[in-house]
């Protein structure tokens, strides 16, 4: 299995925005390939049917010909923790065979990117983490840092989480969510001081993932 796995320094800071962006980037290279949202929690009905957004925005995003259940094979109807998401329901996240959906999806592609859930450390079972996910899947790491008042300490302690799991961290994504803060410039070069790993680009608040690519550099991940 090749590919990466995309985390964030928190939820809702861009991570699905930068998976899809890098999605259709690595697709123009000519590379299949494969976005998956290894677990999405909360859904709303559209026209009959029951739609994760995240799952919505990544489907657009490829073009393999995967479906709804390839992209997202674990999917819950309310919005928070998955493990809770998972009780509210009576269902179980089962390890084994979440891996082998996720790795089944893979296998259509020359590349995989599987997006987590929240940061890097959320539960997903009483002994089973998003960051004991990335480690079965064993892929190189990918970190969406959302620029906001905190974000260096929230950055650095995920890169220290990720490496203390025997994990690469190929690099990582700037993206704006709050388009006010300020010394913006001042806080790229701590994160890059601190981070010691390739800086893919520096996202701007942008509506479309579709428009992102021309904002990423991708060298850095082609000799991975």
């Amino acid at each position: 299995m090749k590919g990466f796995f995309i985390t964030g320094t928190d939820t809702e800071i861009g991570k699905t925005f930068v998976t899809a962006a890098l999605t259709r980037a690595l697709a123009a290279r000519g590379l299949r390939v494969a976005p998956i949202k290894s677990l999405a929690a909360g859904q709303e009905l559209r026209d009959g049917r029951w739609v994760n957004e995240d799952v919505a925005t990544l489907h657009v995003a490829q073009n393999l010909g995967l479906s709804d259940a390839d992209v997202g094979p674990l999917q819950f109807r309310e919005p928070c923790a998955p493990h809770i998401a998972a009780r509210l329901e009576g269902r179980a996240i089962d390890r084994g065979a979440l891996l082998a959906a996720i790795r089944a999806t893979a296998e259509n592609a020359d590349l995989a990117l599987v997006e987590g859930v929240g940061g890097f450390r959320v539960p997903l079972t009483d002994s089973w983490d998003t960051a004991d996910l990335a480690a079965d899947l064993g892929l190189p790491v990918l970190l969406v840092v959302g620029l906001r008042l905190g974000c260096i300490n929230h950055a650095l302690l995920t890169a220290e989480a990720v490496r203390a799991r025997g994990l690469a961290l190929a690099g990582w994504v700037a993206n704006t969510v709050d388009p006010h803060q300020a010394h913006v410039a001042d806080n790229l070069a701590a994160l890059r001081a601190g981070l010691q790993t390739p800086c893919l680009g520096h996202l701007p608040r942008l509506a479309d993932p579709l428009a992102a690519p021309a904002c990423l550099d991708l060298s850095p991940l082609l000799p991975a």
